[in-house]
């Protein structure tokens, strides 16, 4: 069905029609902790993890909170359409509203357009403890010094033929140590704070994604001198894998996401959800302009959560 005898009620009700269907990206919601927001900002406090349990003697040991923590300011975003009223006459075919609903699955891939901003920008912006969000000495309370950022330095695995183009069973042995070293994070006290974790979301440039797909997935993989069991079967924790096409920039490092936390690495903040208005019938834009145009707006932003459930290996 085309637009041509379409309103704009009718043109905007398919456009929230759309954005009902398309629920973004699905990677999003895993890595993401959603907020509402009533002002300008919102300050979240990272108070440091609960006391462990200890023997009862002497009476109790009221453990106080750390106080770290962070700011978000909201920002307005928009996108505007403008369509031809001609355009919208002669409309047979459904262009006007294949072009409202694409601008449906743009809204709602915003998210997910914000957020890896975030993941590009990790290793030079700030986390609630005034480190970079990827860096190589975290330290909190008691915790020591602790890395997120990895490298052939830290793990020999991360060194491979070459750094943008990977075999999968050099992807395995990467994605398994980069794994396994989030078990070695400490929290506040000194207490392992993924002890409990058991699902991963490895996040992958473009050109890792074949690669990575295999070495997830297959049971067997090819060493160039004959195949091996992949050392990824049989962990006891879920991985599963996602190509990012707005990591171009980044095309030699993979990131690796715990998904299965109570907190996670991301904040998704929100004050005004999406809502779009339109100048059209009867308008002066119509009468001196003769287009129509279809306005998005969302109050909304983004910042870095829990770094301890997110890691960048860099390979070499």
């Amino acid at each position: 069905m085309g637009a041509s005898g379409l309103g704009s009620r009718a043109i905007i009700g398919s456009f929230y029609e759309a954005l009902n269907i398309s629920e973004g990206l699905g990677w999003v919601p895993r890595v993401s902790m959603p907020f509402t927001s009533d002002q300008e900002s919102e300050t979240y406090k990272w108070l440091g993890m609960s006391p462990v349990m200890r023997e009862f003697v002497g009476g109790r040991n009221a453990v106080g909170f750390r106080e770290n923590g962070l700011t978000i300011i909201n920002k307005t975003f928009e996108a505007t359409l403008k369509v031809l009223v001609d355009d919208l006459r002669r409309d047979k075919t459904g262009q006007v509203l294949i072009r409202i609903q694409e601008l449906a699955d743009r809204t709602a891939s915003h998210w997910a357009s914000l957020l890896s901003t975030l993941i590009v920008n990790g290793e030079t912006s700030l986390a609630y403890d005034k480190q970079n969000f990827f860096d190589t000495d975290h330290s909190e309370g008691d915790s020591g010094d602790q890395t997120n950022d990895l490298g052939s330095g830290d793990y020999s695995q991360l060194n491979v033929g070459t750094a943008n183009n990977p075999t999968p069973s050099e992807l395995a042995d990467a994605f398994m140590v980069t794994v396994q070293h989030f078990f070695k994070f400490l929290d506040d006290q000194a207490e392992p704070i993924n002890e409990f974790a058991s699902a991963f979301l490895v996040m992958v440039p473009v050109n890792m994604w074949g690669a990575g797909n295999t070495a997830i997935n297959a049971n067997l993989l090819n060493t160039g001198s004959g195949a091996r069991d992949n050392p990824l079967k049989g962990l006891g924790v879920t991985l599963d894998i996602v190509a990012n096409p707005r990591l171009t920039a980044n095309d030699d490092r993979f990131y690796v996401f715990r998904t299965d936390g109570r907190a996670k690495p991301f904040i998704k903040q929100e004050e005004e959800g999406v809502t779009i208005a339109a100048i059209a019938e009867g308008s002066e834009l119509e009468f001196q302009q003769n287009e129509h145009h279809y306005g998005v707006k969302a109050i909304r932003n983004v910042g870095y959560g829990l770094w301890q459930h997110a890691i960048v290996s860099l390979l070499s």
